[in-house]
């Protein structure tokens, strides 16, 4: 169908929102850049054969005048009936609406006639506008839910739903947060402000296969050029985030204020039965005109605009905090490889492209305009005096952590260190939905111009096959249709350390993937671009910038405030850490448990709680940061301890890098899915952690003016431990993850091994033949490793090749006792129960019913079979065990088809215990009876629980909890 634009134009930006109202199903246009480059071959614009090496003027070389390009115009907004020929009854109009530059020749009949129609809408428009009230702006948020992210989510829902309508909020999960972690943390935000009419989406399982195929529902885990057909994969951009403090670890937990403030609603994580955010933002856009807010990297609203074409004449505007035109980038951890592009973009260049290539008029917000909006200390202190509703404490306090860990001050602008960055981009676009896109500066907090750029997805020479792209290394045709010898096909950055990008004797590389530079010719797209804030009209204001005064008081407004936050949703509201007294107790052998988060892990914690503290003298947990959980989710190790009793084990936190390897990467954990069946169900223990009573213990980010209150690292538990064994103690070890912990714990106490008495380790695989196969699913070509080996195989090496006693409880065995049928039918036998029996019930069952229902979820037997090692270690003999003694060494640093193998060697300085065998029935029962044994039994037995202790008086409680026993 032939697209038809009107010539009857207007620069009355204004009238926008009630041309709107008046026609009814009509698309509102908008300007839009010149010289798209599109693709008969694919489900988005990706780049004609056409399309050759843009000529680009970046500002560091030859900067291009400051003089603007005239005003577009604005296209009338005219019922479709006369804007576009009519679509066959029953059919779907896919005719994209007229944008500018895309005008087509008319007779002066059709001139005569569209601007008659014009000049009577015109005419109907004036006569209205005093009456006719504009409809509010649908607005879709797409968040990485960094601080600055809350920050604007909060000052955008402080705003008046008839003006402004957040319809709903999608996570961008491969940038700054974790996926459940991030997703749980928009519930609470919005079940305090009142708004769970909201819908939340992120992830997502769906993949792209080989030949460019999109399958629904792709989560956003990976960036474009790595998304393959699973979840699993590496941190080719992301490895530029830190993963744990000062980084991804801070984001997830907010350095310890959403726990200590945010209330808890009934929505959270559910396992399949979270909307993907593909499908919430599908279902947004259908629904009518959306204007999008991108604060994050670009991979959903790119997948959703690549798979949903239709759908673009439903977006109205597209406005994108990010990029660096005309000043340098911030990826302040890649500056010596890439101090061009800034994290947002950097996060999914290729994406990025597709977004501002995609034809939907775009406004952007730049480093160039938020560098000056500093969070200056006149605005800290205005902000920490101005606390008067409970979202302005929440922003404050969130603020305040990040300060606390990062502040540095500037001579000339007393600067923070710290920006403005998707406030005010937030503040922009609704000044810009309010007062309209005009290009004379109607926008109360920024001066914008536009600008003729692109986005860097590779670097030059094009068309140079080193094995760092791809879309076209190893295909004859390359992915998506993209033009060979074009703009994408050049090197693309493999890491922050790519050699290809780093320039000797400089600090500052060469690469630019993820640079919005200025350039001519047909890459070029036009956008509406802010250069710096407006300063504040009030000049005897401590607060330098317009922005600032409006965040401030917004935010305290009385309307549209929040309800409560964690402490006064509950009359009766109190934080009590439950120690038991073990004066007058025998003491058992000390143990030290050390877990990377798995389902099995926690049912293997709650398993040594119950034990008899004459058995069993649990000194400290120790959390590996690089296996099935990121390190956030020691939160909930907190919430367990905290309903056992126990808040008197100290929980350390491990590294969370492999060992001998940097601390900005991902090996091998790349080999852990972050959809379903990983990282987003561990983070969340499948839904259920939410169930727990809350502890006041939890992760504090490292706070430079209150340092006794930061996590402990593992090593420091590790010492406190030691330190309080008696004369003659020593310490029994369990391990149930990657070996991290224990190996760095070796290599830095010299005189560790003398206070170790025995170590358990569950993991391994001891191949009897080539049919016995390991568990490294995701990497098909490692068919003999087994995950908490292969997880850090060096670490492995380092631990199992030492001459310590050890003992391995191998994939073999684990095996043997990993039946669902068998661990519930034992359950259920029991004819009493405790919280933590139910609690263990319901999460074996669900990962039951997970694997019987879809196959991404194959693997939970694995969980299962690691409760064996912390059964084994208290029972031993009793539960029949065989068990052989061998040499092993470990495969480690070599290849992944290899990595965390164990072979089994004739002769060798050290030798395992192996167990090979035991008696499944007694191991099954025993676990039960201690599940369901009363002794040592939860203290609060779930978070419905604590809202009763909590929604009354404590001596009424104690009342009527009596009255129950009786």
């Amino acid at each position: 169908m032939q697209q038809v634009t009107s010539e009857i134009l207007t620069s009355e930006d204004h009238l926008r929102p009630v041309l709107r109202n008046l026609a009814a199903g009509a698309r509102s246009l908008t300007p839009t850049g010149h010289g798209r480059c599109w693709s008969d071959k694919t489900q988005a614009p990706l780049g004609p054969p056409s399309c050759r090496k843009p000529s680009r003027r970046s500002p560091r070389s030859s900067p291009v005048s400051n003089a603007p390009p005239p005003p577009p115009p604005l296209d009338i907004v005219l019922p479709l009936s006369l804007a576009l020929p009519r679509a066959p009854a029953g059919s779907e109009l896919t005719t994209a609406a007229p944008r500018k530059g895309s005008m087509v020749t008319m007779s002066a009949d059709t001139r005569a006639g569209a601007a008659a129609v014009a000049v009577l809408l015109f005419v109907a428009v004036a006569a209205a506008a005093g009456v006719v009230a504009a409809a509010p702006r649908r607005i879709l948020v797409d968040t990485d839910m960094d601080t600055d992210d809350v920050l604007a989510l909060l000052y955008i829902l402080k705003h008046n739903r008839s003006e402004f309508d957040v319809k709903a909020i999608t996570i961008n999960a491969n940038e700054w947060s974790d996926a459940g972690h991030a997703v749980n943390h928009v519930y609470d935000i919005l079940y305090m402000m009142g708004r769970d009419d909201i819908a939340v989406g992120v992830g997502g399982d769906g993949g792209i296969s080989g030949a460019g195929d999109i399958r629904p529902n792709v989560g956003g885990y990976l960036p474009l050029i790595d998304q393959g057909m699973s979840t699993a994969g590496g941190c080719r951009y992301r490895q530029a985030i830190p993963p744990g403090r000062g980084g991804r670890l801070d984001i997830d937990t907010n350095s310890g204020v959403r726990r200590g403030f945010l209330p808890q609603g009934p929505r959270g994580y559910r396992p399949l039965r979270q909307p993907t955010a593909q499908r919430v933002m599908a279902d947004t856009l259908s629904a009518g005109p959306t204007s999008v807010l991108l604060l994050g990297a670009h991979t959903n609203l790119a997948l959703l605009l690549m798979t949903h074409p239709h759908l673009r004449r439903n977006v109205e505007r597209i406005y994108v905090s990010g990029g660096a035109v005309r000043v340098a980038g911030n990826l302040f951890t890649a500056t010596a490889a890439n101090p061009f592009a800034e994290f947002n973009f950097f996060g999914d260049p290729f994406a990025a492209y597709q977004v501002l290539h995609s034809g939907v008029p775009v406004t952007l917000v730049p480093l160039d305009a938020t560098n000056t909006v500093p969070v200056t200390e006149e605005f800290y202190s205005e902000f920490r005096r101005r606390q008067s509703t409970y979202e302005a404490q929440y922003g404050f306090q969130s603020l305040d952590q990040v300060l606390a860990r990062r502040r540095r001050r500037s001579d000339s602008h007393n600067n923070t260190g710290y920006y403005m960055w998707d406030s005010f981009a937030a503040g922009v676009a609704l000044s810009s939905m309010r007062h309209g896109e005009t290009n004379g500066g109607g926008n109360e907090f920024a001066e914008l111009e536009y600008m003729n750029i692109t986005v860097v997805t590779s670097n030059e020479p094009y068309g140079a096959r080193d094995g760092s792209n791809p879309f076209f290394d190893g295909r004859t045709k390359p992915k998506f249709g993209l033009q060979e010898g074009g703009v994408h096909s050049g090197h693309v950055q493999t890491g922050i350390r790519d050699a290809f990008c780093l320039v000797p004797g400089s600090n500052r590389g060469r690469c630019e993937d993820g640079y919005t530079t200025e350039v001519s010719g047909p890459e070029a797209v036009q956008v509406y671009v802010a250069t710096t804030a407006k300063p504040n009209t009030n000049k005897s204001s401590l607060l330098d910038k317009e922005f600032c005064k409006s965040f401030l008081e917004v935010l305290n407004l009385p309307k549209n405030t929040g309800r409560f936050n964690i402490s006064t949703q509950f009359p009766y509201y109190r934080e009590v850490l439950y120690k038991p007294d073990f004066r007058n107790v025998s003491r058992g052998k000390p143990v030290i448990f050390d877990m990377d988060m798995s389902p099995g892990d926690f049912v293997s914690l709650i398993y040594l709680l119950k034990e008899p503290r004459e058995v069993l003298d649990l000194k400290g947990v120790l959390i590996n940061g690089n296996g099935w959980a990121n390190s956030a989710s020691i939160d909930i190790v907190y919430d367990v301890l905290h309903m056992m009793g126990r808040d008197d084990i100290p929980v350390g936190l491990g590294n969370t890098n492999a060992l001998g390897n940097p601390t900005l990467g991902c090996k091998n954990s790349y080999a852990i899915p972050h959809g379903s069946g990983g990282f987003v169900d561990s983070d969340t223990l499948y839904g259920l952690a939410r169930s727990l009573p809350r502890s006041p213990r939890r992760y504090m980010s490292d706070n430079l003016d209150h340092p006794e209150r930061r996590q402990a690292h593992a090593y420091d538990v590790w010492q406190s431990v030691r330190k309080q064994l008696g004369p003659g103690e020593k310490i029994t070890v369990l391990t149930s993850g990657p070996l991290t912990n224990l190996a760095n714990i070796s290599l830095s106490d010299m005189d560790a091994s003398s206070v170790i008495e025995r170590v358990y380790v569950v993991g391994g695989h001891i191949r009897d033949s080539d049919h016995d196969k390991g568990n490294v699913f995701t990497v098909p070509s490692n068919r003999y490793a087994e995950f908490n080996m292969f997880l850090d195989p060096l670490a492995a090496k380092t631990v199992l090749e030492s001459r310590l006693d050890i003992t391995l409880i191998p994939l073999n065995v684990q095996r043997k006792v990993a039946s669902f049928e068998d661990v519930l039918a034992a359950l259920e036998q029991r004819t009493q129960h405790t919280p933590e029996s139910r609690f263990v019930h319901g999460l074996i069952s669900m990962l039951q019913e997970l694997q019987r229902k879809q196959k991404l979820y194959h693997h939970m037997d694995i969980f299962l079979g690691e409760v064996l090692g912390a059964v084994y270690m208290v029972q031993g003999s009793d539960l029949e065990p065989s068990v052989e003694a061998k040499a092993v060494s470990i495969v480690a640093n070599t290849t992944e088809s290899t990595d965390g193998q164990i072979l089994v060697r004739r002769k060798s300085a050290n030798v395992l215990k192996i167990l090979y065998n035991l008696n499944n029935g007694v191991y099954y029962n025993h676990l039960a009876n201690s599940l369901v044994n009363n002794k040592q039994s939860a203290i609060v037995g779930s978070f419905e629980e604590q809202k009763a202790i909590w929604s009354r008086p404590q001596k009424q409680f104690m009342a009527d909890i009596t009255k129950d026993m009786k």
